[in-house]
């Protein structure tokens, strides 16, 4: 954690008129923790709300801004050269006259518009790197299309570019490359704006939501997101449900900034608007490419069990876990979560369980997404969190399982 961060903690914390011990009380915090936080230790985006609401800040109030630290490390040399294809084909060289663009076929913008659906379901069954080798092409023969097209046809190639580029910026995000993942988002915002596809560009806005999100630009984040929903808000006797779907979904992202931001209530307010969504609909919504995810009622229902995981309230996760909209008997009424969502889903069931000593039940989540989203599961820093504590707090010796996830997940043992 940075000295910058340390020391807006400690400012706030004498501001507030509170000892360490004080705050540690006030935070439902161990004095331990505390201090590591004023010392500079590093502790998670959980720990720091926690901190930000005894102190009655914002989140984003105790961040500070200064020199990174310096990136070094064998993952990071091999993340550039894993994505060196996609970077070239992504953002190519600019000067005076035009970018140095590599030459791609061009293809009628529905032949491009089927390889962004056909990359998407690659995406959605967790074969990320399948995904990595089918972008380039995609992004270079949609240049050439809009290149090589005049009028309508133009136009339809500029959507289908647009498409490509929402397909890029969501699987740069999912692999944390968030600058690149910036560009191609913004870029296919722009596009979806300019060919009054405004369905898509609220797409795109959601996926900008969540990389601002993961940045921990909770601000921005709920500000746009909520400044868009405003603008799509659909009449809910005539919208569809791809409308209904997308604008729920950014009222998931105005709570979601907002729950980590020490916003309570904007929270539960966005909540709510969402639950008034997914209601809506009765059913999840997974109608690609109209909407890009799934969003309904389980969506809502699992996103709102999220809330109590960052409160660290274990007991509450468990008891609405496996009931409700997200009981197994209620999978015929109300359909499936995403893939993605369910894996945050069980875990934060694997976290709770983990809060409470169950550290078998702890191993039974993690090794059941292992078994249906394993590349995913190498990309959620909460799975590390997980092993972590099952390795600092089991007493007996570890099982042949744990020992193979802390290695699957790179945690040395």
């Amino acid at each position: 954690m940075s000295a910058g961060l340390a020391d807006n903690v400690k400012k706030y914390r004498r501001t507030a008129g509170l000892s360490q011990e004080g705050l540690a009380e006030a935070a439902d915090l161990s004095l331990s923790t505390v201090r590591k936080v004023e010392q500079g230790g590093h502790v998670s985006m959980d720990t720091l709300a926690a901190l930000a609401g005894a102190l009655e800040v914002s989140t984003s109030d105790l961040f500070a801004s200064e020199a990174p630290e310096s990136v070094v490390g064998v993952q990071d040399e091999a993340n550039r050269r894993y994505l060196a294809e996609l970077r070239r084909a992504l953002m190519p060289p600019i000067g005076l006259a035009a970018p140095l663009l590599e030459p791609g076929a061009v293809e009628v913008p529905s032949v491009i518009r089927q390889g962004v659906q056909d990359s998407h379901a690659l995406y959605q069954a967790d074969r990320y790197g399948a995904v990595a080798k089918r972008l380039p092409s995609l992004l270079r023969s949609s240049e050439a299309a809009v290149s090589a097209f005049e009028g309508e046809e133009q136009r339809l190639a500029m959507i289908a570019r647009a498409h490509s580029l929402l397909l890029t910026g969501k699987y740069l995000t999912q692999v944390r490359q968030y600058d690149m993942a910036y560009y191609a988002l913004a870029e296919a915002i722009r596009l979806a704006r300019e060919t009054g596809q405004n369905q898509l560009a609220a797409t795109g806005v959601v996926g900008l939501c969540w990389l601002l999100l993961r940045q921990d630009r909770f601000d921005e984040s709920e500000q746009l997101a909520a400044q868009t929903a405003a603008e799509i808000e659909p009449r809910m006797s005539q919208a569809s449900p791809a409308q209904l779907a997308v604008w729920g979904e950014l009222w998931l992202r105005v709570a979601a900034a907002a729950r980590r931001n020490n916003r309570p209530d904007v929270a539960k307010h966005a909540r709510r608007m969402a639950a008034t969504a997914g209601g809506a609909l009765e059913r999840e919504h997974t109608e690609f490419p109209t909407h890009w995810s799934a969003f309904g009622p389980v969506t809502a229902e699992a996103k709102a069990v999220e809330d109590l995981a960052l409160l660290g309230d274990a007991r509450g996760v468990l008891r609405r876990a496996d009931e409700g909209p997200l009981s197994v008997k209620a999978i015929r009424n109300f359909g499936r979560l995403s893939t993605n969502n369910w894996g945050r889903h069980r875990l934060d069931v694997s976290r709770a369980h983990t809060l409470l000593r169950s550290h078998q039940d702890a191993m039974d989540e993690l090794v059941n997404l292992r078994e249906t989203a394993d590349v995913w599961l190498t990309h959620q820093p909460l799975a590390r969190r997980v092993m972590m504590d099952i390795l600092k707090t089991r007493k007996r010796t570890l099982t042949a399982d744990m020992r193979s996830m802390a290695a699957h997940l790179g945690i040395a043992g």
